[in-house]
């Protein structure tokens, strides 16, 4: 049996790298969750790989979960210079049914890791080495690690605003409540006496 060197970078990051050891019978999911663990992230998103060729053009998407549509989609003209579009038509498949070594046909196969999207973090993966299994070791692991993901990139334990908001709009809901007086309400008769002044 054979474990996967790869090696990650994070663009956004300088001089960020992580290099993961995995076992090539291990599944995309196994790969994934390595990824977030050992890259910071709360693994709390959607998440895609993509695996691409020499010049990092994506082949084919592997996602978290099963996206459910198999229709042939007119790729729109604006898409296609975009980075963070994707062929609506490209061969899709499921982490959990997709074994890595089923995917790996290039020495130095190259993949893209796409996660949260609707605020991208994009990763950049390449093959390193393949070796064989040594025994007592535990795969997958990280094994190489330089710089770490700032908290507002990783969204690591950041605190929801929208709760701190909806804590404020409680409060001042019971404080409006509680200021409110009866005899302050507005008198729409008041109204009618006026208009029948005109």
């Amino acid at each position: 049996m054979y474990f996967y060197k790869f090696r990650v970078y994070f663009d956004d990051v300088e001089d960020f790298v992580r290099d993961i050891e995995i076992l090539s019978h291990d599944t995309f999911a196994s790969f994934h969750d390595i990824l977030y663990s050992s890259i910071g992230l709360k693994g709390n998103e959607l998440a895609s790989f993509f695996i691409c060729d020499s010049k990092w053009n994506k082949q084919k998407e592997i996602t978290l979960i099963d996206m459910g549509d198999d229709r042939v989609v007119e790729t729109p003209e604006y898409a296609e210079n975009d980075d963070y579009s994707t062929d609506p038509n490209m061969p899709k498949s499921v982490m959990n049914d997709s074994v890595l070594k089923n995917f790996i046909t290039d020495p130095h196969q190259q993949i893209i890791y796409e996660y949260d999207f609707l605020k991208p973090k994009v990763f950049y993966i390449e093959l390193l080495k393949i070796n064989p299994k040594q025994n007592g070791v535990e795969y997958p692991r990280c094994t190489y690690k330089v710089k770490e993901m700032p908290p507002e990139v990783a969204s690591v334990n950041l605190p929801n605003p929208e709760d701190d908001f909806m804590d404020d709009l409680d409060d001042g809901g019971d404080e409006f409540q509680d200021g409110y007086n009866e005899e302050d309400a507005f008198d729409l008769g008041s109204i009618e006496d006026i208009g029948n002044d005109f």
